[in-house]
C-alpha cells in the first residue's frame, strides 16, 4: 500500500497532513467525530538530527495544546542518518529525546500508536515506532533493531553464528516476524480489511497497557520476559509503600 492508501483508509472522514522531505505532520478526522494527530518519518529516509528534533517538538507542542488527542506515528524509514555531522552534534541524544517526547505525551493522557508500514532499523526504530504506547504493522513492514551483518561487526562473530542464532532466538533477529513474535508489535493489521476499524480497535484498548512482555511470552519469543516482569514488579512493590509512608 502507498501512503496515501494508507491515510485514505485510516481517515475516510478527512485529513489535513502534509509530507516535508522526509517528515509527515498534521491531523485527521476519526470514524467517531474526535481529532488525531498524525506524524512521523517516511519514505525510507534516515532520521537524524533535523528530524529528530522537528518531531520531539511537535510531539512537546502537542502535549502542551492539552487536547489528550491520540498521536499516530507513522513509520517507514532507513536507521539512523550515518553521517560525521549528526554523530558530532550528538544524534544518540536527540533520537533519545524524541523517545522521551513520545513517552511523555502517553503519561498525559495522549494514546501514541506506531504504524510500521515500511521500513526501519536501529536508533530510528527505537526512538519513533518502539517509543509508541502501542505499535501495529502492516504486512512487507520490515524491522531490524540491527541487521546481521552491523551485528557481526559489533560482536566480531561469523555471519554463519549470527544467522543460525538468528532462526532459534527471535530476539535475535531482524524482521517483522521476529518482532512480532517477541511482542513488541501488538498486531499486523488485515491491509485487505478497511484500516479505519482496525484503528478504531486499537484505540479501545485500555490506556497505558503494556502487554508487550506477555506477548512475547506467549508467542514463544520472550520465555523470560513475563517472569522478569513479575519479579520487577514484586521488588518495587516495597519501594512505593515506603514512598507512601514516608
Amino acid at each position: 500500500m502507498t501512503l496515501d492508501d494508507i491515510l485514505a483508509g485510516l481517515f475516510p472522514n478527512g485529513r489535513k497532513i502534509e509530507v516535508n522531505g522526509a517528515m509527515i505532520s498534521g491531523q485527521a478526522v476519526l470514524p467517531d467525530g474526535g481529532p488525531i494527530h498524525v506524524l512521523g518519518i517516511v519514505e525510507g529516509k534516515p532520521l537524524g538530527v533535523d528530524e529528530a528534533i522537528v518531531l520531539a517538538r511537535r510531539v512537546i507542542e502537542i502535549v502542551k495544546s492539552g487536547d489528550r488527542a491520540p498521536i499516530l506515528v507513522l513509520v517507514d524509514s532507513a536507521s539512523q542518518r550515518m553521517s560525521k555531522r549528526d554523530e558530532l552534534l550528538g544524534l544518540s541524544e536527540y533520537l533519545a529525546h524524541l523517545a522521551k517526547a513520545l513517552l511523555l505525551a502517553e503519561t498525559e493522557g495522549h494514546r501514541t500508536i506506531g504504524l510500521l508500514y515500511g521500513g526501519s532499523a536501529a536508533g530510528a526504530f527505537i526512538a519513533t515506532a518502539l517509543a509508541t504506547g502501542t505499535l501495529v504493522a502492516l504486512p512487507g513492514a520490515h524491522p531490524a533493531v540491527m541487521d546481521l551483518p552491523s551485528m557481526a561487526r559489533v560482536t566480531k562473530l561469523p555471519i554463519d553464528v549470527l544467522k543460525a542464532k538468528a532462526e532459534a532466538t527471535p530476539v535475535f533477529a531482524p524482521g517483522l516476524d521476529n518482532i512480532v513474535l517477541t511482542g513488541g508489535i501488538h498486531a499486523v493489521w488485515d491491509e485487505a480489511a478497511p484500516l479505519a476499524p482496525q484503528l478504531a480497535a486499537v484505540l479501545q484498548r485500555p490506556q497505558g497497557q503494556d502487554d508487550r512482555s506477555r506477548l512475547g511470552a506467549e508467542r514463544g519469543g520472550r520465555r523470560k520476559a513475563a517472569e522478569i516482569a513479575d519479579r520487577v514488579v514484586a521488588l518495587a512493590a516495597p519501594r512505593r509503600q515506603e514512598a507512601r509512608h514516608g
